[in-house]
């Protein structure tokens, strides 16, 4: 896949409808934050200690390949625009604080878009893989072999009592971040989502927007993921994640049943009239796109609405976005009439299958 695949295409194959619980589940990611020793973490170091630990992982570049079994994409955040930095983000495969902050800082992007590793983020590096469904073990899998090589050759921070560390407390120990990307509306419009995010703290979890903590709820998507890693095992916490997942994947599939069986009319409605608007409106905004698509998802899962794969759900997520439109047309600068006319122009093309 050419580099320029990156800004343009919106298929992402890790945010796809054939993993596991798929239905509810949408994509599984691995995070490890490693660091170097006797280099200060990024947001102490200097410019010269931040090219230290851009050369130091060029060093390990064709290891990692080998292991991953495919190529890699070398991006320096300050070789690209600021638009494409944001496409990035908005596909997950770069954060937000990255795409703000470019100086010294790249990322080495697998040629399937499953594999992520962030160089002078938060901390020196951030291994991410991801996959479709309910694989958090596949996912972790796929980051040890990578950190495996990495630690082969260089020498990690890490203490026997405190484990890996991290520049945020909250990532001492295993450094490992989990998480998951649920779609539940079921649980939303049974009013039922609540009693997901008072026992979250307890299940040791935290559940949060789609785009991490502070952000906000929309299209009925959440990121789960676990709280704390310090005293368990990478082990204990993939486990801890992947039971606490299975229980709210049982409690939307009840609470999409109660749904069908008490209000089949409404949903139906509900569901064919998203479609209807998603097919031919001129107009539509970011939020807005987000919650009509979810109500589709919905209808295909729940077999509904025949006729429109589960994949447009992912594609319509992608290409809706305002970075990705604006690098699609060329212009930075769309007001947000012109961005709303050139979103929904952009959901005709993928339902119309163009």
């Amino acid at each position: 896949m050419a580099v320029n695949d990156l800004y343009r295409d919106y298929l992402l194959s890790w945010f796809g409808t054939e993993g596991e619980d798929s239905d509810v589940v949408l994509s599984s990611r691995v995070r490890l934050a490693r660091n170097f020793e006797s280099i200060p973490f990024p947001n102490r170091a200097n410019q010269k200690q931040l090219a230290q630990v851009q050369s130091l992982m060029s060093s390990v570049f064709s290891d990692i390949e080998t292991v991953c079994g495919q190529p890699f994409d070398v991006v320096g955040m300050e070789g690209i625009t600021e638009v494409e930095r944001n496409i990035l983000a908005e596909k997950q495969l770069i954060t937000t604080r990255m795409a703000k902050t470019p100086e010294y800082r790249s990322a080495y992007i697998s040629e399937d878009r499953t594999v992520s590793i962030l160089v002078n983020e938060e901390d020196h590096l951030r291994i991410q893989c991801m996959a479709p469904g309910l694989n958090v073990a596949g996912t972790f899998a796929a980051a040890s072999k990578i950190d495996d090589a990495v630690e082969e050759k260089l020498n990690i921070a890490f203490d026997e009592k405190m484990g890996y560390l991290t520049s945020c407390p909250t990532n001492l120990g295993t450094g490992l971040r989990a998480s998951v990307i649920l779609h539940l509306p079921g649980l939303v419009y049974t009013r039922n989502m609540h009693n997901i995010t008072n026992i979250a703290q307890q299940l040791g979890i935290s559940v949060r927007g789609l785009y991490g903590e502070g952000s906000e709820t929309v299209g009925n998507m959440f990121a789960v993921s676990n709280q704390l890693t310090l005293g368990f095992s990478e082990k204990s916490l993939i486990e801890n994640l992947t039971s606490a997942v299975a229980e709210i994947v049982a409690h939307e599939r009840r609470a999409r049943k109660a749904f069908v069986a008490y209000s089949k009319t409404r949903l139906e409605d509900a569901v064919w009239r998203a479609y209807g608007i998603l097919k031919y409106a001129r107009s539509l905004g970011e939020s807005e796109v987000l919650e009509l698509i979810s109500k589709v998802r919905m209808g295909v899962d729940m077999e509904l609405l025949h006729g429109a794969p589960s994949e447009l759900f992912s594609e319509i997520l992608i290409a809706s976005r305002p970075s990705y439109i604006r690098n699609l047309v060329g212009n930075d600068n769309l007001s947000d009439g012109e961005l709303d006319r050139k979103r929904a122009e952009m959901v005709r093309r993928i339902l119309a299958g163009g």
